[in-house]
């Protein structure tokens, strides 16, 4: 009877010391910083239409290696994209077409696949042969918010627009309506780049969009946002 005993406290013993085969917990990798863009400027004329872009590099706290995705596009909301490098450095050169707009925009990612957020997107347009003007630049949304919610009394529009020519007078025309696109003119010949619009429909989904025109004729139609009324 003494040895069963002994047998059982001893493998009780064995089981309470032995080693413990619960799985070490793995720390949590954090993606790199979003990069900062710094060549060329925002809303920069390139004479040449090879253009070197250049950004600041992201930081990583676990000190993983990094690789950088370069978009540009046509339009500032990325729905038309030319070229998509993917890199170490931090430095690209890319021949693109002559007298035209473009955005770019850049990300990073780490070797565990974690990605940071898109950098702020920057515009330039490359110089043509002979051009005389240059179109605006599409508009860029300040308020609301997309799909935010406005105070059905009174809402303010306001966006931004820069053009290259910077002695060209830009003014705006403004879309808006309960549509998707929004076809009726709110706003016409606007010298400001804010519009307040007074008495909506409540609880109503608005959509709307500017149209930016220097001086010389030309004119960029911007893209649709939208906001809903409490």
């Amino acid at each position: 009877m003494r040895n069963i005993i002994y047998s059982i406290l001893m493998s009780f013993v064995l089981f309470s010391c032995g080693s413990d085969d619960s799985p070490t917990q793995e720390t949590k990798n954090t993606p790199p910083s979003v990069p900062v863009l710094v060549s060329p400027a925002n809303a920069t004329l390139c004479i040449n239409n090879t253009v070197d872009l250049e950004w600041g590099g992201s930081t990583d706290a676990e000190n993983n290696s990094i690789v950088y995705q370069l978009q540009i596009a046509t339009d500032n909301q990325f729905t038309q994209i030319v070229k998509t490098i993917e890199a170490a450095a931090v430095r690209q050169t890319v021949i693109l077409n002559k007298g035209v707009a473009y955005y770019w925009r850049v990300k990073a990612t780490d070797n565990k696949n974690d990605s940071s957020n898109y950098s702020t997107t920057y515009s330039f347009y490359t110089e043509a042969t002979a051009l005389a003007n240059h179109l605006p630049f599409s508009p860029q949304l300040v308020q609301p918010e997309i799909n935010s919610f406005v105070n059905s009394a009174t809402a303010n529009l306001k966006w931004s627009a820069t053009d290259v020519d910077t002695n060209d007078i830009l003014t705006y025309d403004v879309y808006l309506g309960t549509a998707n696109p929004p076809l009726t003119k709110v706003g016409n010949n606007l010298t400001s780049a804010s519009l307040v619009q007074n008495s909506l429909q409540t609880a109503t989904n608005y959509y709307w969009r500017v149209v930016v025109k220097d001086n010389k004729g030309g004119e960029t139609v911007g893209q649709i946002w939208q906001f809903k009324t409490n």
